[in-house]
């Protein structure tokens, strides 16, 4: 997250005086992609980046070289003064080395038209038919009690809760599924957060990210105990997508600092629990100072749910570049070892019971074979798996716990090292240009491995009920196909197979091709996502029970 912000190392003689004002509000800015845009070179193609400008504010983004379809995905926050125009500035340039670079297109958004504390999706097109340019745009960070987030201005109404309700009832199960369901979130106060200002403070401000939606609050100055006290709503389009909370120390002139993260998976939050939350590093997996106040509602209509489970997942804009790394390459062989141990171990007791080294167990072994293959139907397929899960769903019970977490020092990496690292490829340019074609073939296997590896913990989580909603939902799967394999002929049942993807083209031209079975399961979590979703008990957290009998 903290790379993908862009300060301006040159402060004008205006710049330095907005520095002692306050500003209004945030205007965030994701530059996703262009498309069509104009040819500037003799290869017919262009080197497109964007500047954005925003008052006195001025960011640039990368150029993308030879394309006219890029793709960026960067994030600028362009800070909003009341005094200062309310138009922000797109403008589209081809990057050229020999000489001047050249203009491509322009357009201008009226930000005083755009709703703040909401993610606007904006497909802006260029002025005299320059091309297209996505961006997400959002206005928050909102400061004063006058602002529809502040709290000091809510008032809870028991009567809207309803009709939210109603809005995602039963009968409104197949009326448009991609609105899954709602979610508000109160962020109070945090405490004991790290210092990061020479004076033994901090600025801080906190982001609340659900996937490609992002809003933030006010900043504090001065202080490790802010209090911001804001109220947040988001529209659930997947049910398995995890909240993001950041809080970030603001510096004006450099880089936002890091100062602590929480990930809170939407099928974990209680509706009106008010909690604590220990904050944790960027890779959500050693606990860091600090903690934050959240309170959370959540209204969905499951069977929503359920359809958009087995549909193509919603990709996630700023995600954080995937680099090769020794360590992350070494834990994907050892995770891809593990299943494939599994394997080979149930492959050496097939081969035991042929080779009869136990009598009994290989005359028992023959015996279920015949009768299984002599009485077999295909509804006793999914009715196998069915008694895994029962099976599964019982020890779980009875041991308590439904998640047998993966050890985070597993998953532990030296940061410090690689970053000292990186900054010495850096220096050393034309190493970097030697190694490059290397480390992107190691990234693919990296990324392979990974992907390898995932799948398997995925379907063993599945089994093991890591998340019970979703073994839930496999179950009553299992239960429809065993009715159905059980009621209609196996050649019936491939007929209308083939007949719904010969013909979902047709039906649906812009259809996404999709697998159900692989969509289901990337909702559910890998090892490494498992332990991310983890809580800590935060630090300095009295017991109101305990603090009574204190006091008595």
């Amino acid at each position: 997250m903290q790379s993908f912000y862009r300060r301006s190392t040159k402060l004008t003689e205006t710049a330095r005086k907005m520095k002692m004002q306050i500003w209004s509000s945030v205007v965030t800015v994701v530059l996703v992609e262009g498309k069509n845009l104009l040819p500037m070179d003799d290869n017919g193609f262009s080197d497109p980046y964007v500047k954005f400008r925003l008052g006195n504010e001025k960011y640039k983004s990368k150029f993308k070289p030879n394309t006219l379809n890029p793709r960026w995905l960067e994030q600028f926050d362009l800070r909003m003064y009341d005094d200062q125009t309310k138009c922000l500035e797109l403008t589209v340039y081809d990057h050229d080395v020999a000489g001047k670079d050249d203009f491509m297109g322009r357009a201008t958004i009226d930000l005083s038209n755009i709703k703040n504390e909401e993610t606007h999706v904006i497909e802006q097109q260029l002025e005299d038919g320059a091309g297209m340019v996505k961006i997400l745009l959002t206005i928050s960070g909102t400061s004063g009690s006058e602002t529809i987030s502040d709290l000091a201005n809510y008032t809870p109404n028991p009567r809207e809760r309803e009709e939210i309700v109603q809005n995602y009832g039963l009968l409104k199960s197949l009326s448009n599924l991609k609105d899954v369901g709602w979610l508000q979130v109160k962020v109070f106060k945090a405490q004991g957060l790290l210092s990061a200002d020479i004076g033994g403070k901090s600025d801080p401000f906190c982001v609340v990210e659900l996937v490609n939606s992002r809003l933030q609050t006010q900043t504090e100055y001065k202080t490790l105990n802010p209090q911001w006290n804001k109220i947040f709503t988001f529209n659930i389009k997947d049910l398995h997508s995890v909240l993001e909370v950041t809080v970030f120390d603001e510096d004006r002139d450099k880089k936002v600092e890091f100062l602590g993260k929480v990930g809170i998976p939407l099928l974990k939050i209680k509706p009106g629990e008010r909690k604590w939350y220990a904050l944790k590093d960027k890779k959500l997996i050693r606990k860091k100072k600090g903690k934050i106040l959240i309170e959370m509602d959540i209204i969905f209509n499951h069977i929503k749910a359920a359809i958009r489970t087995v549909n193509p997942k919603e990709d996630k804009y700023m995600q954080a570049e995937q680099k090769f790394k020794i360590s992350v390459m070494k834990r994907n062989i050892n995770r891809v070892s593990q299943i494939v141990s599994s394997f080979v171990e149930t492959g050496k007791f097939i081969q035991s019971c042929f080779d009869y080294e136990s009598k009994p167990r290989s005359i028992t072994a023959f015996i279920v074979y015949v009768m299984v293959v002599w009485n077999f139907e295909l509804y006793m397929l999914p009715v196998t798996l069915l008694i895994i899960f029962i099976k599964n769903l019982i020890i779980a019970m009875v041991m308590d716990n439904f998640v047998k977490e993966p050890s985070s020092e597993d998953y532990v990496d030296d940061d410090e090292e690689e970053e000292e690292e990186d900054k010495e490829k850096e220096e050393k340019k034309s190493l970097k240009e030697k190694l490059q074609a290397i480390q992107e073939v190691c990234l693919q296997v990296q990324q392979t491995m990974d992907m390898i590896a995932c799948l398997g913990e995925r379907v063993k989580n599945t089994f093991n009920w890591s998340i019970p909603w979703l073994s839930t939902l496999a179950v009553i799967f299992l239960l429809l196909g065993a009715i159905i394999c059980y009621l209609i002929p196996l050649r019936m049942l491939l007929l209308l197979w083939g007949i719904n993807k010969f013909t979902k083209k047709l039906r649906s031209p812009n259809a996404i091709p999709n697998n159900e079975i692989l969509d289901f399961l990337s909702r559910v979590p890998c090892d490494l996502e498992l332990l991310q979703n983890r809580e800590y008990r935060p630090e300095n957290t009295i017991n109101p029970v305990t603090a009574k009998k204190k006091a008595l």
